[in-house]
């Protein structure tokens, strides 16, 4: 009898949840857990690992040691679009493919980037904030310059799924919509522009894209100097494509009258970081992607794609250029 396939499930995703995905897998395949969230337990436990799904979350990394801290790895699946808490690199040299769960959240995260965006032209949370505490800034919110969202001339930074539904949603609101990207999408609605064009030409700057060698630090201070005076930012993509102390100066210059901030450059964002404190920012903890619409589609996507490899089948979404036909060690 063939033994079952080792599916070593990392946190945080929930152990019951995970068990619940792959019990019509039967004898099949076992599933299994680090015994803490710490490197040690993770090591240890890749040392019985035929299937990993992966920590989204970063703390427990695929990377280099923990590759080859696995002799029997044979796919890794990334419950989320972003794969840089997992080396994709070594694993290709390893000859393991690695997917992601690319397009789960696409429609979660664009509604966040719009709703974002309606929040920051009219002041609805600093407004908020100020009847909250007792106080009734109606003529304060109307010297703050509130804005309709039509008005505004939308850049998209990255044109993923994420990207291309964003653009597609604030076309239907009337938005003018252009792209960057660093292949141009002939099929697209919106216009392409050059990156520097689109900072330069956009009222409302949405990031959208993956955070790699090449995009790390891509929008720092000399090009957010590009963009319009008064602009706003949207930031659904990873910390670190635009810096967080760029953020910082720009709103104080006035470069910025505003951003919408899902990611960080550390996260949790340090508790004394000036971010906090700049009424102008509207923050958010990572949870652009996080709908009960998406949560269903990623417990699908992870769902279906180890359960392709466990019976022989293609998975789907890999990322590192490896054949998607995971075959055992």
């Amino acid at each position: 009898m063939t033994a079952p396939w080792r599916i070593l499930s990392l946190p945080p995703i929930d152990q019951n949840v995970v068990r619940r995905l792959f019990e019509p897998l039967g004898d099949a395949a076992e599933v299994t857990f680090p015994q803490a969230r710490e490197r040690a337990a993770l090591l240890s436990a890749l040392a019985g690992a035929d299937i990993v799904i992966a920590d989204f979350s970063g703390r427990l990394a695929m990377d280099a040691e923990a590759v080859r801290a696995a002799p029997r790895l044979a796919f890794v699946q990334m419950p989320a679009v972003g794969t840089d808490s997992i080396d994709i690199a070594a694993l290709a040299a390893a000859g393991v493919p690695a997917a992601n769960a690319a397009g789960f959240n696409a429609r979660g995260v664009a509604e966040w980037a719009v709703g974002a965006s309606f929040a920051l032209c009219r002041h609805l949370a600093w407004a908020d904030r100020g009847v909250r505490a007792g106080g009734w800034p109606q003529m304060e919110v109307v010297a703050r310059r509130p804005r309709e969202i039509h008005t505004q001339r939308v850049g998209i930074a990255g044109f993923g799924a994420i990207g291309a539904e964003a653009a597609r949603l604030f076309a239907a609101l009337g938005c003018a919509v252009s792209y960057w990207t660093r292949r141009p999408r002939p099929e697209a609605a919106a216009r392409y522009r050059e990156l520097d064009d689109l900072l330069a030409t956009s009222d409302i700057l949405v990031l959208a894209l993956p955070l790699t060698e090449e995009t790390r630090g891509l929008i720092g201070t000399e090009r957010l100097a590009l963009l319009p005076d008064s602009a706003l930012l949207v930031n659904v993509a990873r910390g670190g494509i635009v810096p967080d102390d760029a953020i910082v100066a720009a709103l104080e210059s006035g470069r910025l009258a505003g951003a919408a901030l899902d990611v960080f450059d550390d996260e949790p964002l340090p508790e004394d970081h000036p971010l906090r404190g700049n009424e102008d920012v509207l923050l958010s903890p990572h949870a652009a992607g996080t709908s009960v619409q998406s949560q269903f589609n990623l417990v699908s996507v992870v769902r279906d794609n180890v359960t392709a490899a466990v019976e022989g089948r293609e998975v789907r979404n890999v990322v590192n250029g490896m054949n998607p036909h995971v075959r055992r060690r």
